[in-house]
């Protein structure tokens, strides 16, 4: 039922209101950013979906946040602490198409890559991965790159110069969405940088997320197959 609606259920904590309808309106469903909520904020949000039966997907949620859940409300989730993401219910059947492969530069960037790939899996999408193929062994890359012609979206996570989004753009014609890491040295740590150097890409058609942001890059692939899926002739 509509979240104004008749009969709406009441959220747990009154600072909190989720919105249950966001899937049926946009094909994406609300996630709970736990970043600077505050632990009963987080409990109450859990508390609410394992009483509707709802599946729910918490990002950002640290390992010392995680640890301070009330014991039945951490055993009931899925929890990764390198994505920082914890998943309530079971996962849907995961789709292989459209063809999705994620790309890291270096292992450094495996935290928001691993998000994005539990953002898929919520939304019931498969994706390759394939780490460590920076540009600095550029070999490593052009090992891949048949396969990674096969794929219909490509995301790239990399920080320092943040170069293979723009090498791997002009590599492939599937869509590359960026995703600059706060991985480097110096001027380069924080990611601004990289976050720079790929909005400056002169590769065509990158699109580029904020930083560390593996969700934001999930969600828009998430799109992009709904509109796949929309697009495509009744069978």
């Amino acid at each position: 039922m509509s979240e104004t609606g008749k009969g709406t259920p009441k959220d747990g904590d009154p600072h909190v209101t989720f919105d249950r309808d966001r899937a049926a309106r946009i094909g994406i469903d609300e996630a709970v950013l736990c970043g600077h909520k505050t632990d009963a904020q987080v409990a109450a949000i859990i508390g609410d979906a394992v009483r509707e039966g709802r599946r729910l997907l918490l990002t950002r949620l640290d390992a010392a946040q995680h640890g301070r859940l009330p014991d039945e409300l951490r055993g009931a989730l899925d929890y990764c602490a390198l994505s920082r993401t914890g998943i309530l219910g079971a996962l849907p059947q995961l789709a292989s198409t459209p063809r999705i492969a994620l790309v890291s530069a270096g292992t450094s960037d495996a935290g928001p890559m691993a998000e994005a790939q539990r953002v898929l899996a919520f939304a019931g999408l498969d994706a390759t991965a394939i780490s460590d193929v920076g540009v600095a062994g550029l070999w490593r890359l052009l090992a891949r790159e048949e396969q990674l012609r096969d794929m219909d979206i490509v995301i790239v996570f990399a920080g320092m110069d943040a170069a293979l989004p723009s090498v791997l753009a002009g590599l492939v014609p599937g869509v590359v969405i960026g995703v600059p890491t706060s991985v480097g040295y110096g001027v380069a740590t924080g990611g601004r940088v990289a976050l720079d150097a790929m909005l400056a890409s002169c590769a065509a058609g990158v699109t580029v997320v904020n930083i560390d942001n593996g969700y934001g890059a999930a969600t828009a692939a998430v799109r992009l197959a709904n509109m796949m899926r929309r697009a495509a002739p009744a069978q």
